[in-house]
């Protein structure tokens, strides 16, 4: 479904019913799709709803229009016109701090967060490769970014559909979806709501090491380390994912 909303058009997914609702948002240029395979498992349980953010996928607004807070107001603003009155986050890499940023300006809307590959800043010295080189050579840039999100064995397909998916933005907006979130801190000790953190052992994009750091500064939260998995497990280890999650919403949320 496509949903207009003030100056931007969003492509939006809904399936399932049942216990919870489980809105996700992907990260960086990732479309709703890096949630495909886990939605598909968790659906049998629980409405799972997904949509492209802006800058993202078959979603279409001007990437002048792209910064941190836009994001946050999106999300409400989809939210509202879905009649989702509070539901379980869940966001991966980027996503996971404009997560945390709705998270702390609305914690009425949630009962949850789910937070795969925290990334809660985006720092010029972190991410000053991908910004010149989407505006350079977005293909390459892609390519190589990929590659180093998937160091999993035998992943020569998921890398091929990886592309294909982050390749959908234009690259002026892959440049501002990292300049507009630049200088963004969300104060993760104002965030009370649970949270269930997610990481790849082996993530070569976030280290694990900010995933103990963002789950020890929040009040309620737990980490769980997925073995040789990488930055996006969601794609690679989504039955694990999956199982996480549904287990976390059974013994507290539901």
């Amino acid at each position: 479904m496509f949903i207009r909303i003030d100056d931007a058009v969003f492509n939006t997914v809904s399936f399932g019913e049942g216990t919870a609702t489980i809105v996700a948002h992907g990260g960086w240029t990732g479309p709703w799709e890096l949630w495909q395979q886990p939605f598909e498992l968790l659906s049998r349980s629980h409405r799972c709803v997904a949509f492209d953010h802006r800058g993202a996928g078959a979603t279409v607004a001007d990437p002048a229009s792209i910064d941190a807070d836009r994001l946050v107001e999106d999300l409400i603003a989809l939210l509202d016109h879905l009649h989702i009155e509070q539901c379980i986050l869940a966001a991966e890499s980027m996503g996971t701090l404009i997560a945390l940023l709705a998270a702390q300006r609305h914690p009425e809307r949630f009962s949850g967060l789910v937070l795969v590959s925290a990334m809660p800043a985006i720092t010029p010295e972190a991410t000053h490769h991908l910004v010149t080189g989407s505006r350079r050579d977005y293909p390459a840039t892609v390519a190589a970014f990929v590659d180093a999100c998937l160091p999993e064995p035998d992943t020569t397909h998921l890398a091929r559909w990886g592309r294909s998916l982050l390749l959908q933005a234009e690259p002026e907006a892959a440049a501002r979806l990292l300049e507009g979130c630049y200088g963004v801190v969300p104060d993760l000790t104002a965030i009370g709501v649970p949270c269930l953190t997610i990481h790849g052992e082996d993530d070569a994009i976030v280290p694990v090491s900010v995933a103990r750091e963002v789950t020890a500064a929040l009040a309620d939260a737990e980490l769980h380390v997925i073995e040789k998995a990488g930055h996006v497990p969601t794609v690679t280890f989504p039955e694990a994912v999956a199982e996480l999650i549904d287990r976390w919403i059974a013994d507290r949320i539901a």
